[in-house]
């Protein structure tokens, strides 16, 4: 069993030794073992200066070498293998340091020159194909200690923790009682859904199952969170309320069912003379195998009889993702979720959890949170409220109501390693872990070596199909996807905060009062009295004439709708932008791919579209409260301001791809006007579908664009529209578009169709060779013109994650002052007051209850105080109280704690 704290690896460096040379004796050859080219530092009257290059953790480093001189002024090159002077003559003896010059990087793109993805199921598999060499990274967060003891053990392999993996119990929801084929569905009971969280043993799951690799979820929110520790007192109370009690959760189920019509009888519940039969789906690939017996076996004993329906993720994701809830072909699936880049403001997880705002997907499309509940999810999704103190109070009431209506019931955080070859360099996410990193195609890359190609395992690929609509949702295909993607910003691994890709700087103008805080430079934050709309700005969509609705025709049109926002963004694309970028297909980067993506934000949606989709119209319209208009007000370089009354809690994260226009703005990829036009055309015409709700509502296929049937569908109207000169949209497209354009467009799709036989094109730094579903393969190549600096986002390798203690005495005396001290460090060195964001302490009583939450006091770098009042003393009984103190670094967005116990008398 192993404790949740961060395994180290301990890397074997060769390192050669420093010679002292004798007097008039030749110094003996060297051999470096890498070859590393160095500009040697000319010292007057010095010719043989030796140096050692070191590698450490990817940096160079030299040796300090005391040497012997000649007179002689020269400039050596320190190579594979040096030759040195045989005959010198001595004229003194220095100590020289010799500092190496980086080797400068003109490499651009990727490292590396190919990826190739495969599909590796099973964990201990993937573990082995690594130490034989047959793969490099496994892109999945491993939480099984048995197997994670392997890769700890292993010196031919290095691995990332993360801890955005986490897992849940997700009921099916149906609109009746009972299914469609008249079997009852238990969980349509919101009081059983509740009361399953008394059922389960959370502490069972991390500890036995999860070998201690795991912290215990009671909410939606991530442990890896600025909110887990804003709301660390909240979520206590949850937890204590929620408390492993199967009594109470075996009375109030009896209750329910006897409710429902179900009677007991021979310890087996029966409804219409039948059993009961619970269908747990359960997924095969990791832990959830366990978890979901775990579940079953909890259910088999309190009466219900369950059948266990095995599947990989491939395999259950037509039931629970895309089946009909109502005809009830699962109660209850072991979900699997990460989050892919640290969560800086988590409220937005209620609407996509509970809502249909969620996903368009059938699922999400049936939940019916109660009135309540879905007027806290949509005010905090759309970020209404003026202060903290209002936002707090609403997150609360969110996460009461969140375990009320337990459409899922939250399990585990997972502290997850995942490994690769000793050799790999790469920026993984703190939350997200490899599999999640938005940067992990800009940094991966053989230590040793410049170029080659690297092979990626992971349970999954192309999990469902990939379109950039409305897509697969599989982080599995999100990976390879984002890794050919130029997004406008792309999120800090470590911190969560937004950091300019392809942007140049933004403005961020909030009403003043709002709780809003500037953390970077490249954001400015200014507070204004108040931001009107330009009435030219584009503030609604006019399907049945394809043109834009202005801020002041819809103001007309509309009394509720006011011409004055909470927050206004100006997004500054780099100068050169339109002159470096172009699509994989060599096709230039217009502003009209940024329009037609406009255009997409609202056309799904309007009922007059010939692509309408009922399943966008729940979430566009919570968008919609909220919206005010798009204005660009520079075509080059290009610069577009963005007006909304939701904004984010971080001035830099209130700049997002989708306020940029950037056509990489959701997870579903990034796509030219032209690509789409052909998809578009073929979801017109009701060929095939750009949802998976719409495509069964249809019974057509949901559209792939990298393999399967819909291929030719798209490729038929490519032809059709090569040959009409088709512009989607064209009253207002055709604005942005030459016919020259649109023929070479069209022509450089289709060559591309020809060569890859797919329609992803991107502009990212990898390109999409080829896509092989049967045998679960996908090779990326590098993208030659790309125009990054390969090594622009390598100084993302580690993240500065502080360490924790808390000391002081075992004994208090009730009534009386005490101070407890927090020690905080980071590679053994004081963490600097000005980068912690947040020190707290917890204290909870004899009988586990939070009796008093406090604000630490810095004393100096590296140390704080938690001072307990004689008030917070006198408050507490005879017996063991404990103490927790949580830090929260600005530099990685991870709360740590630690726990001391003492005694009140």
């Amino acid at each position: 069993m192993f404790s949740n704290k961060k395994w180290m690896t301990l890397i074997a460096l060769a390192v050669i030794a420093a010679m002292i040379l004798p007097a008039c004796a030749p110094p003996a050859a060297v051999v470096v073992e890498k070859e590393v080219p160095v500009e040697v530092e000319v010292i007057k009257q010095v010719e043989v200066v030796k140096e050692v290059p070191v590698e450490v953790e990817k940096e160079v480093v030299v040796e300090k070498e005391v040497v012997r001189t000649v007179v002689v002024e020269k400039e050596v090159e320190v190579v594979k293998e040096v030759e040195v002077v045989k005959e010198v003559e001595v004229i003194k003896e220095v100590e020289v340091i010799v500092v190496a010059t980086p080797v400068p990087v003109t490499r651009t793109g990727a490292w590396l020159d190919m990826v190739v993805f495969t599909e590796e199921p099973n964990n201990d598999a993937a573990v082995t194909r690594l130490e034989v060499g047959d793969i490099d990274v496994f892109a999945y967060n491993i939480s099984e200690p048995d197997i994670a003891a392997r890769i700890f053990d292993s010196e031919a392999l290095a691995y990332e923790t993360a801890y955005g993996n986490y897992n849940d119990i997700t009921f099916m929801p149906s609109s009746e009682k009972e299914f469609t084929d008249g079997r009852l569905n238990p969980f349509f009971s919101d009081k059983v859904r509740e009361a399953m969280n008394w059922l389960i043993d959370r502490d069972y799951i991390c500890q036995e199952i999860n070998g201690g690799l795991a912290v215990p979820r009671f909410v939606p929110i991530n442990y890896a969170s600025k909110d887990s520790a804003l709301l660390a007192d909240v979520i206590a109370g949850i937890a204590l309320k929620y408390a492993h009690n199967p009594d109470k959760a075996v009375e109030v189920i009896s209750a329910e069912m006897e409710a429902l019509g179900a009677e007991m009888a021979d310890g087996k519940w029966n409804y219409n003379g039948e059993p009961v039969v619970i269908i747990g789906l359960i997924r095969t690939e990791d832990e959830r195998l366990e978890i979901g017996d775990y579940v079953a076996n909890l259910l088999e004993d309190i009466g219900f009889t369950v059948q266990r329906d095995y599947k990989t993720s491939a395999e259950a994701s037509p039931c629970w993702l895309r089946g009909d809830p109502d005809e009830g072909c699962a109660h209850y699936y072991t979900g699997g979720w990460v989050s892919t880049a640290i969560s800086r403001d988590a409220a937005t997880n209620f609407s996509f959890f509970y809502t249909p705002d969620g996903l368009p997907f059938p699922p999400w499309q049936a939940y019916s949170p109660s009135e309540e509940f879905d007027e806290v999810a949509t005010k905090l999704n759309n970020s209404d409220f003026a202060t903290m103190d209002e936002r707090r109070d609403l997150m609360a009431q969110a996460l009461e109501l969140a375990a009320l209506d337990s459409q899922r019931i939250w399990l585990k955080d997972d502290t997850g390693v995942a490994p690769h070859a000793a050799n790999v360099a790469l920026a993984s996410d703190l939350s997200g872990s490899i599999y999640g990193s938005w940067l992990w195609s800009t940094t991966m890359r053989f230590t040793d070596q410049v170029g080659g190609s690297m092979t990626v395992a992971m349970p999954s690929i192309m999990t469902e199909p990939w379109n950039p609509i409305a897509g697969s949702n599989w982080v599995y295909d999100m990976m390879p996807i984002r890794g050919m993607n130029s997004p406008a910003i792309v999120p800090d691994p470590f911190t969560g905060l937004a950091l300019p890709f392809r942007l140049e700087r933004a403005e961020v103008f909030i009403q003043e009062g709002l709780p809003v805080e500037q953390n970077l430079g490249w954001a400015t934050l200014e507070f204004v009295d108040g931001i009107v709309v330009p009435d030219d700005a584009w503030a609604d969509w006019d399907a049945e004439n394809q043109v834009f609705i202005t801020a002041a025709e819809r103001a007309a049109a509309d009394e509720t709708f006011e011409l004055t926002t909470l927050s206004k963004v100006v997004m500054h694309y780099e100068e050169d932008f339109l002159d470096k970028m172009k699509w994989h297909d060599g096709s230039p980067y217009t502003l009209a791919d940024m329009v037609m993506f406009m255009i997409m934000a609202f056309d799904p949606s309007k009922e007059a579209s010939s692509i309408y989709d009922e399943a966008t119209v729940s979430s566009f319209e919570t968008f919609m409260a909220a919206f005010k208009g798009w204005r660009i007000t520079s075509e080059d370089p290009i610069v577009i301001e963005y007006y909304t009354d939701a904004y984010g809690l971080d001035a830099e994260n209130n700049v997002s791809n989708f306020r940029a226009a950037n056509p990489a703005a959701n997870q579903d990829g990034e796509t030219p006007w032209h690509s789409l036009a052909a998809a578009w055309r073929v979801e017109a015409n009701g060929e095939a579908a750009f949802s998976a709700d719409k495509a069964d509502a249809l019974e057509v296929e949901w559209q792939s664009w990298i393999a399967g049937p819909t291929l030719e569908l798209i490729k038929a109207q490519l032809d059709s529209a090569q040959e009409e000169g088709f512009i989607p949209y064209e009253p207002t497209l055709g604005q942005y578009v030459t016919a020259d354009e649109v023929a070479a467009r069209y022509a450089n799709l289709q060559e591309w169709y020809r060569r890859y036989g797919h329609f992803w094109v991107a502009s990212g730094p990898y390109y999409m060779q080829r896509a092989f579903p049967v045998e679960g393969t996908i090779i990326l190549r590098r993208n030659p013109d790309f125009p990054d600096a390969a090594n622009r986002w390598d100084r993302f390798s580690a993240a500065p994650i502080p360490e924790v203690m808390l000391d002081g005495p075992g004994n208090v005396t009730i009534g009386e002052e005490v101070t407890y001290h927090i020690y905080v460090d980071f590679a053994g060195e004081p963490y600097a007051v000005d980068d912690v964001m947040l020190a707290k302490y917890l204290v909870f009583d004899a009988t586990g209850e939070l009796a008093y939450v406090g604000e630490a006091e810095a004393v100096e770098d590296g140390h704080w105080d938690a001072v307990l009042s004689a008030d917070v003393t006198g408050a507490l009984e005879s017996g063991a109280n404990q103490l927790v103190a949580i830090v929260v670094s600005k530099r990685a967005l991870l709360p740590v704690k630690d726990t001391v116990q003492f005694v009140t008398q």
